[in-house]
């Protein structure tokens, strides 16, 4: 019966993996685990797999992922009475106050032409990866009933969580589209090129997730200290303000270089460019370098007039940091989340 078992193949069946060996139990007395382990290939259920077998598992499970996305997304706002419109009131009442502190009050919107389609930009797509680090931070601490009751790829949990926000943020680009167009934008060609940028964001965003899911899933108080520190990137980002034509940055290069090649910076003015003619147009270098209007510019702050002063970092060096970014943060956010696969629900 065991020959022919170890002969036929298919459910219900066995193989020669699953043949159970003749075994004198008597012999097994004082033999160390490992050992016995080792002389029939045994391993534990829980074991890691490679690097390359827990992607592909985590591929043949993205149907999944974007169910579980799906349906999150769905219930997430079914409580509240205005429901999914909450995933664009937020961005927008945020941006109601920041244009009264910052573009009324402080006056950031000097010599940024369209200042409201340059605020809600940068505030729709800052909000893409601000609410995808915090919600990812804390994923692992709240599924630990579903990662102690199945076996999968712990991965799937934070690659759903930045589809979740990848799924508002369509909606909300909805809005941003017809406040931009509003504002007097004109609809070009150059509006495809934020389909690139919003893929490469959402790559770095995975990225991060993985990262700032393991260490959620070690420190109970790492999110609580996440809110804060996406806070301060947001203030380094340029959402409220144009950094290139910061006046105290301008004797300061190495600063306004750091500042603009970080990733929510780069993701940000990518986008503005692409579907901000008014941006393209000011944009510092965009013109020949002219150190009189330049001068004036810093003084003034007459719109366009930055387009006559040198760029500290061009568009064709903003796509490759928002690729680099995108691939590190993959690469890295993978290997750091794979590493502890074994330990998530733990504890």
């Amino acid at each position: 019966m065991r020959e022919r078992a170890r002969d036929q193949g298919g459910p219900g069946t066995l193989t020669d993996e699953l043949v159970v060996p003749d075994v004198d139990p008597s012999t097994l007395a004082g033999e160390p685990l490992a050992e016995l382990a080792a002389r029939y290939h045994l391993r534990a259920s829980s074991a890691r797999s490679g690097p390359l077998s827990y992607a592909r598992q985590l591929w043949e499970r993205r149907h999944f992922i974007l169910g579980f996305a799906t349906a999150r997304n769905i219930a997430m706002y079914t409580e509240a009475r205005l429901g999914q419109l909450w995933q664009v009131l937020t961005p927008l009442l945020n941006a109601a106050v920041y244009y009264l502190i910052f573009g009324v009050i402080l006056g950031t919107n000097r010599g940024v032409p369209n200042f409201i389609g340059f605020l809600i930009t940068g505030i729709f797509i800052f909000n893409f990866t601000q609410r995808a680090c915090i919600t990812t931070s804390r994923v692992m601490p709240d599924s630990l009933p579903l990662i102690r009751a199945l076996p999968f790829p712990r991965a799937c949990l934070p690659i759903g969580y930045v589809i979740i926000e990848l799924e508002q943020l369509g909606m909300a680009l909805i809005v941003l589209t017809v406040i931009v167009l509003g504002t007097g934008e004109p609809l070009t060609w150059y509006w495809l090129l934020a389909i690139p940028v919003l893929l490469l964001q959402s790559v770095f965003n995975i990225g991060m997730g993985l990262f700032l899911a393991r260490l959620g899933a070690g420190a109970d108080d790492f999110s609580q200290l996440i809110p804060f520190l996406v806070r301060t990137w947001m203030y380094t980002s340029g959402v409220m303000y144009s950094i290139q034509t910061i006046s105290t940055l301008r004797h300061h290069p190495t600063i306004s270089y750091l500042l603009q090649i970080n990733p929510a910076a780069v993701y940000i003015t990518l986008v503005r460019n692409a579907i901000l003619e008014t941006q393209r147009v000011a944009a510092p270098g965009s013109k020949p370098f002219n150190a009189r209007l330049c001068d004036l510019y810093y003084h003034s702050k007459q719109v366009n007039l930055s387009a006559y002063c040198h760029a500290t970092i061009t568009t064709s060096q903003l796509w490759m940091f928002a690729a680099a970014w995108a691939v590190v943060a993959l690469v890295a956010g993978f290997f750091f989340f794979w590493e502890a696969e074994t330990r998530y629900g733990r504890g």
